[in-house]
Formats: C-alpha cells, sequence, structure tokens
C-alpha cells in the first residue's frame, strides 16, 4: 500500500516512521535541528507547492531516512491512510 503525500509522490507505507504537524512539531529546538542537518544531508524533499504543513519520516531498507514536506495537513493524511484497508496495522499521527 502506498500513501500519497501531494506532487504525485507516493511513499510506501511500510516506509513511513511518522507524520508531523510542522506548525506544532517546529517549536521544538531537537526539532529544527534534525529538519537543518538532513536539509544539509540532501534527505529533505519538499513535495509543496504552498508553504508545508506537515513532514513525513520514512525510512526504506535501500538508503537513509527521508524527510518529505506537504502541504497537506496531518488531518489529510490520516484520513487517506485510515481509507486503506491495512489489516492490523494502523497509522497514528
Amino acid at each position: 500500500m502506498y500513501l500519497h503525500l501531494g506532487q504525485s509522490v507516493v511513499v510506501p507505507y511500510r516506509d513511513i516512521i511518522g507524520i508531523f504537524d510542522l506548525d506544532n512539531t517546529s517549536f521544538s529546538k531537537r526539532t529544527r535541528r534534525t529538519l537543518e542537518q538532513a536539509e544539509r544531508r540532501g534527505q529533505v524533499v519538499n513535495v509543496s507547492e504552498d508553504l508545508p504543513k506537515s513532514f513525513i519520516l520514512c525510512q526504506s531498507d535501500q538508503g537513509p531516512p527521508v524527510i518529505y514536506l506537504s502541504q497537506l495537513s496531518t488531518a489529510t493524511l490520516r484520513g487517506r491512510a485510515e481509507n486503506m484497508s491495512f489489516g492490523s496495522d494502523s497509522l497514528t499521527v
């Protein structure tokens, strides 16, 4: 299963570590520092035409973690994830 993040970008559900609200989490110095470091390492992908509302932390078997910046809210992403049938898996946002 895949989750659509916006701008024709989809990621495998199994690769998603977390979906975070950018406004709420960017108050933390630790989060800002992590995002800045990921940006310097080229691990941030902006899939937003407007100001991003959320970021999605993903880890695949083939490489380093990737952070996607999305214009979609966490509520929208959660709704998309809940509309899929995951069996016993659940996505917490």
